[in-house]
Protein backbone atom coordinates (compact mmCIF):
# COMPACT_ATOMS: atom_id res chain seq x y z
CA UNK A 1 0.00 0.00 0.00
CA UNK A 2 1.03 3.56 -0.63
CA UNK A 3 2.33 5.50 2.36
CA UNK A 4 0.59 8.78 3.15
CA UNK A 5 1.29 11.56 5.58
CA UNK A 6 -1.39 11.20 8.27
CA UNK A 7 -2.22 13.11 11.42
CA UNK A 8 -4.46 12.66 14.42
CA UNK A 9 -5.84 15.65 16.27
CA UNK A 10 -7.01 16.32 19.81
CA UNK A 11 -10.82 16.17 19.88
CA UNK A 12 -11.07 19.20 22.18
CA UNK A 13 -8.34 21.57 20.97
CA UNK A 14 -7.78 20.48 17.36
CA UNK A 15 -4.01 20.34 17.97
CA UNK A 16 -2.07 17.60 16.19
CA UNK A 17 -1.13 14.89 18.70
CA UNK A 18 0.32 12.34 16.26
CA UNK A 19 1.70 12.54 12.75
CA UNK A 20 3.46 10.01 10.58
CA UNK A 21 3.77 8.15 7.32
CA UNK A 22 1.53 5.09 7.08
CA UNK A 23 -0.78 3.28 4.68
CA UNK A 24 -3.76 3.81 7.00
CA UNK A 25 -4.84 5.37 10.27
CA UNK A 26 -4.95 1.84 11.72
CA UNK A 27 -1.30 1.26 10.80
CA UNK A 28 -0.30 4.63 12.29
CA UNK A 29 -2.16 3.87 15.53
CA UNK A 30 -0.70 0.36 15.82
CA UNK A 31 2.79 1.84 15.45
CA UNK A 32 2.10 4.55 18.07
CA UNK A 33 0.59 2.05 20.53
CA UNK A 34 3.58 -0.29 20.10
CA UNK A 35 5.80 2.60 21.23
CA UNK A 36 3.58 3.30 24.25
CA UNK A 37 2.31 6.65 22.95
CA UNK A 38 -0.51 8.32 24.88
CA UNK A 39 -3.36 8.89 22.42
CA UNK A 40 -5.77 10.31 24.99
CA UNK A 41 -8.36 12.76 23.65
CA UNK A 42 -7.72 11.73 20.02
CA UNK A 43 -10.42 12.46 17.45
CA UNK A 44 -10.92 9.13 15.67
CA UNK A 45 -14.57 9.48 14.67
CA UNK A 46 -15.63 7.07 11.95
CA UNK A 47 -12.18 5.51 11.39
CA UNK A 48 -11.71 1.88 10.42
CA UNK A 49 -9.63 -0.02 12.96
CA UNK A 50 -10.98 -3.46 12.12
CA UNK A 51 -8.62 -6.17 13.38
CA UNK A 52 -6.14 -3.53 14.62
CA UNK A 53 -3.76 -4.49 17.42
CA UNK A 54 -4.34 -1.81 20.06
CA UNK A 55 -3.51 -3.95 23.10
CA UNK A 56 -2.46 -1.80 26.07
CA UNK A 57 -3.38 1.40 24.19
CA UNK A 58 -3.57 4.59 26.25
CA UNK A 59 -6.66 6.33 24.88
CA UNK A 60 -8.58 8.05 27.67
CA UNK A 61 -11.38 10.34 26.44
CA UNK A 62 -10.81 9.29 22.81
CA UNK A 63 -13.71 9.88 20.40
CA UNK A 64 -14.38 6.74 18.33
CA UNK A 65 -17.99 7.57 17.48
CA UNK A 66 -19.13 5.40 14.57
CA UNK A 67 -15.71 3.73 14.28
CA UNK A 68 -15.22 0.16 13.05
CA UNK A 69 -13.24 -1.81 15.65
CA UNK A 70 -14.58 -5.23 14.68
CA UNK A 71 -12.11 -7.94 15.63
CA UNK A 72 -9.67 -5.41 17.12
CA UNK A 73 -7.44 -6.31 20.07
CA UNK A 74 -8.00 -3.91 22.98
CA UNK A 75 -6.63 -6.23 25.67
CA UNK A 76 -5.61 -4.18 28.73
CA UNK A 77 -6.40 -0.93 26.87
CA UNK A 78 -6.81 2.16 29.06
CA UNK A 79 -9.85 4.02 27.68
CA UNK A 80 -11.79 5.62 30.55
CA UNK A 81 -14.30 8.21 29.37
CA UNK A 82 -13.98 7.18 25.72
CA UNK A 83 -16.84 7.88 23.34
CA UNK A 84 -17.76 4.81 21.26
CA UNK A 85 -21.35 5.70 20.38
CA UNK A 86 -22.68 3.64 17.45
CA UNK A 87 -19.31 1.92 17.03
CA UNK A 88 -18.87 -1.59 15.63
CA UNK A 89 -16.99 -3.61 18.25
CA UNK A 90 -18.22 -7.01 17.11
CA UNK A 91 -15.71 -9.71 18.01
CA UNK A 92 -13.43 -7.23 19.77
CA UNK A 93 -11.07 -8.58 22.42
CA UNK A 94 -11.19 -6.05 25.27
CA UNK A 95 -10.17 -8.43 28.05
CA UNK A 96 -9.18 -6.49 31.17
CA UNK A 97 -9.66 -3.16 29.37
CA UNK A 98 -10.51 -0.07 31.40
CA UNK A 99 -13.70 1.23 29.79
CA UNK A 100 -15.06 2.97 32.88
CA UNK A 101 -17.43 5.88 32.20
CA UNK A 102 -17.26 5.04 28.48
CA UNK A 103 -20.18 5.81 26.17
CA UNK A 104 -20.91 2.60 24.27
CA UNK A 105 -24.56 3.42 23.61
CA UNK A 106 -26.07 2.00 20.44
CA UNK A 107 -22.88 0.00 19.76
CA UNK A 108 -22.49 -3.47 18.28
CA UNK A 109 -20.64 -5.67 20.79
CA UNK A 110 -21.77 -9.05 19.44
CA UNK A 111 -19.31 -11.80 20.35
CA UNK A 112 -17.07 -9.30 22.17
CA UNK A 113 -14.67 -10.56 24.83
CA UNK A 114 -15.03 -8.17 27.76
CA UNK A 115 -13.89 -10.63 30.44
CA UNK A 116 -12.62 -8.82 33.53
CA UNK A 117 -13.16 -5.45 31.83
CA UNK A 118 -13.77 -2.38 33.97
CA UNK A 119 -17.07 -0.92 32.78
CA UNK A 120 -18.12 1.02 35.89
CA UNK A 121 -20.57 3.80 35.05
CA UNK A 122 -20.38 2.90 31.32
CA UNK A 123 -23.35 3.69 29.10
CA UNK A 124 -24.25 0.52 27.22
CA UNK A 125 -27.84 1.56 26.56
CA UNK A 126 -29.42 0.09 23.44
CA UNK A 127 -26.22 -1.82 22.63
CA UNK A 128 -26.15 -5.33 21.20
CA UNK A 129 -24.06 -7.63 23.40
CA UNK A 130 -25.37 -10.92 21.99
CA UNK A 131 -22.99 -13.77 22.94
CA UNK A 132 -20.53 -11.35 24.57
CA UNK A 133 -18.25 -12.64 27.31
CA UNK A 134 -18.51 -10.43 30.40
CA UNK A 135 -16.99 -12.97 32.80
CA UNK A 136 -15.92 -11.13 35.96
CA UNK A 137 -16.56 -7.71 34.38
CA UNK A 138 -17.19 -4.75 36.68
CA UNK A 139 -20.45 -3.15 35.52
CA UNK A 140 -21.15 -1.27 38.76
CA UNK A 141 -23.41 1.69 37.98
CA UNK A 142 -23.49 0.86 34.26
CA UNK A 143 -26.51 1.77 32.15
CA UNK A 144 -27.76 -1.29 30.23
CA UNK A 145 -31.15 0.21 29.35
CA UNK A 146 -32.76 -1.83 26.56
CA UNK A 147 -29.47 -3.59 25.77
CA UNK A 148 -29.58 -6.95 24.03
CA UNK A 149 -27.84 -9.42 26.34
CA UNK A 150 -28.98 -12.62 24.63
CA UNK A 151 -26.73 -15.58 25.46
CA UNK A 152 -24.25 -13.26 27.22
CA UNK A 153 -21.91 -14.66 29.89
CA UNK A 154 -22.19 -12.51 33.03
CA UNK A 155 -20.66 -15.11 35.37
CA UNK A 156 -18.95 -13.41 38.29
CA UNK A 157 -19.84 -9.92 37.01
CA UNK A 158 -20.43 -7.01 39.38
CA UNK A 159 -23.81 -5.42 38.57
CA UNK A 160 -24.02 -3.30 41.72
CA UNK A 161 -26.41 -0.41 40.98
CA UNK A 162 -26.39 -1.18 37.24
CA UNK A 163 -29.58 -0.34 35.38
CA UNK A 164 -31.02 -3.29 33.47
CA UNK A 165 -34.40 -1.70 32.71
CA UNK A 166 -35.73 -3.16 29.48
CA UNK A 167 -32.60 -5.29 28.93
CA UNK A 168 -33.12 -8.57 27.05
CA UNK A 169 -31.43 -11.34 29.05
CA UNK A 170 -32.71 -14.50 27.37
CA UNK A 171 -30.17 -17.30 27.62
CA UNK A 172 -27.80 -15.17 29.72
CA UNK A 173 -25.49 -16.91 32.19
CA UNK A 174 -25.98 -15.17 35.54
CA UNK A 175 -24.01 -17.35 37.98
CA UNK A 176 -22.00 -15.83 40.81
CA UNK A 177 -22.96 -12.26 39.91
CA UNK A 178 -23.00 -9.57 42.59
CA UNK A 179 -25.24 -6.56 43.02
CA UNK A 180 -28.41 -8.01 41.52
CA UNK A 181 -31.39 -8.99 43.62
CA UNK A 182 -33.61 -11.86 42.59
CA UNK A 183 -36.53 -9.43 42.02
CA UNK A 184 -34.59 -7.27 39.50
Amino acid sequence: MTQMSLEIRNRFTGEVILTGEAASIAELLEWAVSLGADLSEADLRGVSLARANLAEAKMALVDLTGANLSGADLTDAWMPGAKLTSADLSGVNARKANLSATDLSDSNLRNANLAWARLQMADLSESNLTRANLLGANLAGANLFESILTDVNLSGANLDEASLVGAHLSGATLTWITGMDSDE
